[in-house]
């Protein structure tokens, strides 16, 4: 018969006289009515008893080599860096995926808020507002496909933003180039 799942903890702590009187007391009561966590308690009790009661063998001695091993696994462990602790911890540990997405997601965000605006300071700068009316008032077809310049013949008229829409779908589009296997030469030697 097995033990209480949730006595075996308090059972450890009982026979190493880890648990104050109150709650050993009541698991000794327990013990009266589960035979199961009562034979537990019995089988730690004597494993206890046992390395309790034995002897360390002094004529045991580490050799040189063993402490060299040593030695050089604890300088291995200080000198590895942050990220192979954790891609090890990762790899041993079974992640709960309910907390590990949303901290991944958090971690992500974090990222592109901190990266993304270093990014946008190589940009030019947007044309002024007074350069895009000017080539607004021009010929309406020839306008620049901007969002400003679509707002603002929207806000005149969406019959004249539909027509500007339909010459601009309208216009042909450079050729793209044609690719054929005779124009691409191989390197010599790369086969």
């Amino acid at each position: 018969m097995k033990p209480c799942s949730r006595n075996r903890k308090l059972i450890a702590c009982l026979v190493l006289d880890e648990l104050d009187a109150r709650k050993a007391a009541a698991l000794r009561e327990h013990f009266a009515l589960c035979e199961g966590c009562r034979r537990y308690w019995q089988e730690i009790s004597n494993v206890a008893e046992g390395l309790a009661s034995a002897a360390p063998d002094s004529s045991l001695e580490a050799s040189e080599f063993f402490h060299h091993r040593v030695a050089e696994k604890l300088q291995a462990a200080d000198s590895s860096s942050m990220l192979e602790n954790l891609t090890a911890w990762l790899r041993g540990a079974k992640p709960n995926w309910r907390a590990a997405l949303p901290a991944i997601a958090v971690l992500a965000i974090a990222y592109f808020a901190t990266v993304a605006p270093r990014n946008h300071s190589n940009l030019p700068p947007p044309a002024p507002l007074a350069t895009q009316i000017e080539s607004a008032s021009g010929s309406e077809s020839d306008l620049a496909p901007t969002l400003a310049n679509y707002q603002k013949i929207a806000n005149q008229s969406l019959e004249k933003l539909s027509d500007l829409l339909t010459k601009q779908g309208n216009k042909s589009l450079p050729p793209a180039p044609v690719y054929t296997a005779s124009s691409f030469q191989l390197a010599e030697g790369s086969f």
